[in-house]
């Protein structure tokens, strides 16, 4: 009992402090701000963190682990072809983006607050996931169903993508999440000149809603 609630106290340090550092900037939010947020003395945060970059280093770790995690599980579940794939997890990449608005900006924009070493970790994990999105790109060139013309500026432009839909979406604005998902990934295989791209981002969203 003791391990979950540990997890849980973890978790909620992570998601208020995110909340903090998304609101004020990691660098005006103090340790105390975030202990009193949880609902903690400062000192227990100790339990969970070694320091304030730790515990940013812990979200930004965090956020890439989730969108990997994402990333694997739909093209695990995708069929069809190389195209079919990489649709299935850009569409996973881009509602990501949307859904954790916040925690994709501290990551966009606190990078530079990170020591050294912490910077290193995190750009490995990012190579990780743009080696995954890259590795799709060109699954789709080498079977002739896309023009690639260099996966990773394509990968780049993807990414960027999701990075400009995280700035702006809200919920309960003029479209869905699911029409901006749809739009974005036609884009996305349109700048590919994959020939049936609209048609395939149409069959996936009936194929999902049956």
């Amino acid at each position: 009992m003791a391990n979950v609630t540990e997890r849980k106290t973890a978790v909620a340090i992570r998601e208020e402090a995110a909340k903090l550092f998304f609101e004020r900037g990691y660098n005006a939010t103090s340790l105390r701000e975030v202990a009193s947020a949880v609902g903690l003395m400062v000192g227990s945060l100790y339990n969970h963190i070694a320091s304030k970059e730790d515990l940013l280093l812990q979200i930004m770790g965090g956020i890439i682990d989730d969108l990997l995690a994402q990333a694997r599980q739909a093209l695990a579940k995708a069929n069809g072809d190389a195209v079919d794939k990489l649709q299935a997890v850009l569409a996973a990449h881009l509602r990501f983006h949307a859904e954790r608005a916040q925690q994709v900006f501290i990551g966009n924009t606190e990078l530079r607050s990170l020591p050294a070493q912490a910077h290193l970790k995190i750009a490995d994990k990012r190579q990780e996931y743009e080696a995954l999105l890259r590795g799709l790109v060109e699954d789709a060139g080498k079977a002739g169903l896309a023009d690639v013309v260099d996966g990773r500026v394509h990968v780049y432009s993807f990414v960027a993508q999701a990075t400009h839909i995280a700035s702006w979406y809200r919920l309960g604005g003029r479209k869905g999440l699911d029409e901006f998902v749809r739009d974005y990934t036609k884009l996305a295989l349109r700048q590919l000149n994959v020939v049936d791209a609209d048609d395939r981002v149409e069959r996936r969203r009936h194929d999902a809603a049956a």
